[in-house]
């Protein structure tokens, strides 16, 4: 079983079958408590039914998001949170115990892979190997990883966004940078308070982005209508707002993203700097779906730039084939400590 434990959305693969889960990473749990709540059908509010309550929940319930910036925050959620996804799977197969394979953030430190590991571990897989994320992308997005040439992936997700050039099977150059789509959402609640004096929610935020965001200018200008808080009177309001403004107001988040990518190329060697040329760069993760983003990266580093095959699924399928062939990775691979 491979998952991209996503501060946005977890995904899970199981080998032959490709992706069998894509649920949010959210958990509702009583206020106080790390009781996760249990809905009147029976079910627990884990994923979807979770997210749903995110910005709406009363005093009595909290809708918690457990990673943040790719890393775990709330350790006893997120151990509810695998233990929810992998059980949700195992219902629908036969395995006990799976062996599971984890993408983490490539600048995540050696307590917070422990973490992962033991949250894993708690919520009953039998042994967990880590991966790191921009190698698991690369993987799913078929790129050439085994061979004597380079490949560079950007890997934009919810918390965290790795930047990676690639070569015989591991990793030359990387380097992750905690600014990502949540950073993203939080421009444009940041830009609605100044420009209109609304507040919205993250989820207005990330509907914005989804419908009317770009990071460069793409096609006929389009305007949607925004509803919040006005912060002066208190109360509801709605307003109109173009996706030009919502382009200025994501400058920000992109600059430093593209920054990272320029570092990476600069610090690469000359011999995998030549041959990035013809290969050009690969985007993966939710943050590539922004439109006109890969324009963006081009202009910056003067190479060809393409989006990966379905790039929100790229990290889990990539984790699944790195499962399948564990003894050609053992030299790049993490796993418990105890041998299991």
């Amino acid at each position: 079983m491979g998952i991209d434990l996503g501060t946005c959305n977890t995904l899970v693969c199981v080998r032959g079958e490709g992706i069998v889960l894509n649920e949010p990473s959210v958990v509702a749990v009583r206020k106080g408590t790390n009781k996760v709540l249990r809905m009147p059908d029976g079910s627990y509010a884990v994923g979807w039914a979770a997210k749903e309550m995110l910005g709406k929940t009363p005093g009595s319930i909290s809708a918690i998001r457990p990673l943040k910036d790719g890393v775990i925050s709330d350790f006893e959620i997120t151990e509810a949170l695998l233990k929810y996804f992998i059980g949700k799977v195992q219902g629908r197969h036969t395995f006990l115990h799976p062996r599971v394979v984890i993408a983490v953030p490539s600048g995540i430190t050696a307590v917070e892979k422990r973490a992962v590991i033991d949250s894993a571990e708690h919520a009953g897989a039998r042994r967990v190997f880590l991966v790191e994320e921009p190698m698991a992308a690369a993987i799913g997005a078929n790129l050439p990883v085994n061979e004597a040439t380079a490949s560079m992936i950007v890997d934009i997700g919810g918390g965290t966004t790795e930047v990676a050039i690639l070569s015989l099977a591991d990793i030359a150059q990387c380097e992750s940078v905690r600014t990502a789509g949540d950073d993203f959402d939080e421009a444009i609640i940041n830009h609605m308070k100044k420009a209109y004096n609304l507040m919205i929610g993250e989820q207005t935020a990330e509907r914005i982005k989804i419908e009317i965001g770009s990071a460069a200018p793409v096609g006929e200008e389009q305007t949607m209508e925004v509803r919040g808080r006005d912060m002066i009177s208190g109360l509801p309001r709605k307003t109109l707002v173009t996706s030009e403004e919502i382009r200025s107001a994501l400058q920000e988040p992109l600059s430093a993203i593209t920054e990272t990518v320029t570092r990476t190329l600069e610090r690469a060697e000359p011999e995998l700097a030549a041959d990035l040329v013809d290969n050009g760069i690969t985007l993966a993760g939710g943050g590539a779906l922004l439109r006109g983003i890969d324009k963006v990266i081009a202009d910056a580093t003067g190479l060809d730039v393409r989006q990966a095959e379905d790039p929100l699924t790229c990290v889990a399928r990539g984790t699944a084939i790195y499962l399948e062939h564990l003894e050609e990775w053992k030299h790049t691979m993490e796993s418990d400590n105890n041998g299991s």
